[in-house]
């Protein structure tokens, strides 16, 4: 017997003003909150606007036309079956113009998530283009890494172990381990920019950072959870300040209704404007982009079965990413 599916946050009426445009969506590589001890080094969030024939009427070709059953269609299978480069042309093909993948490097989540959590206030923003002036200190680090050699994943471990939500060692103990992992870091002397961003970070403002995780402050986002970020740029890229999107997901316990609700609002706040050319169809002042979100289980959704696929693909072969997956179809004009 399935359990019942937790989280999502159906739309109401009172949410949906406008065009909508329904998306599916599923992520490939996320290996729990421990992002740093995996053998995938991107996570992938994959979305389509496939309605359920057209998704039924993909996964039947894949099935028969290049003779995949059914337990064989996932995408490790077909890469590596008889036919793959055939079945794998075939398949971005037939999504032209209908996806779009996310593509998530653990290693800069996890810088970006030091710089818009221990050096600003903390916000569902962060991580995402909402919070793009914080982006050049995050990227100036992250390029700095090579030239740290061992001492940069040290440095990653422990603030991961500063801000992990469960299972902490005590406070004063992963508050030094950090600032220690900093240190060993700034004498490497990164460059002007990183070494600001290091010399920046406070001890007060850390401690008080990890005092509102361990009182469940509810809103600060969960600081080791790529998806919430992954869900707002695919959001954004759908609307693109002109649509409102519903969102149809496999089943994630990071989508609760809280934080969807929170992030809901962030992008009602925050979302985007359209394009110049594109004003008069504009979501109304105060208007969300995200119009809910429903979880299902993937079994019985051939969208999010195609999106998994999708997913899964774009994971073993990023390079496959090109401009075309990497921006959904513009709206149509109002």
């Amino acid at each position: 017997m399935r359990t019942p599916l937790q989280g999502g946050l159906p739309p109401s009426r009172a949410d949906v003003v406008g065009a909508v445009v329904e998306i599916a969506c599923d992520e490939s590589g996320f290996s729990g909150r421990n992002l740093l001890h995996s053998t995938a080094p991107v996570i992938t969030h994959a979305s389509v606007d496939l309605v359920v024939d057209e998704a039924v009427a993909l996964i039947s070709v894949l099935r028969s036309g290049f003779r995949f059953s059914p337990h064989e269609l996932k995408s490790g299978r077909i890469l590596r079956g008889s036919g793959a480069d055939e079945a794998l042309e075939w398949f971005l093909a037939a999504l032209a113009g209908r996806a779009y993948v996310h593509v998530i490097d653990k290693e800069f989540f996890l810088v970006t998530r030091i710089v818009d959590y221990l050096l600003t206030e903390p916000s569902y923003a962060a991580g995402t283009r909402l919070a793009r002036e914080h982006r050049p200190a995050a990227l100036a680090l992250y390029e700095a890494r090579h030239a740290a050699g061992g001492d940069w994943g040290t440095f990653l471990s422990a603030f991961v172990d500063l801000v992990r939500m469960k299972r902490r060692l005590p406070v004063d103990q992963t508050v030094q381990r950090f600032f220690q992992a900093r240190d060993a870091l700034r004498r490497h002397g990164l460059g002007m920019v990183a070494d600001a961003v290091l010399d920046q970070l406070s001890p007060s403002h850390v401690r008080a950072v990890v005092a509102r995780l361990d009182s469940d402050d509810r809103t600060v986002p969960p600081p080791l959870e790529p998806l919430l970020p992954a869900l707002a740029e695919t959001v954004l890229s759908w609307s693109g300040g002109q649509r409102q999107v519903l969102v149809t997901h496999d089943e994630q316990s990071a989508l609760t209704a809280d934080r969807l609700t929170r992030l809901q609002r962030v992008l009602a706040d925050n979302g985007e404007a359209p394009t110049a050319g594109n004003r008069a169809g504009a979501l109304p002042s105060g208007a969300s982009p995200l119009a809910g979100l429903v979880m299902v289980d993937s079994r019985d959704d051939p969208r999010v079965q195609v999106a998994d696929l999708l997913a899964g693909v774009a994971r073993r072969m990023p390079d496959i990413i090109d401009d075309a997956l990497r921006q959904p179809p513009p709206a149509p004009a109002g």
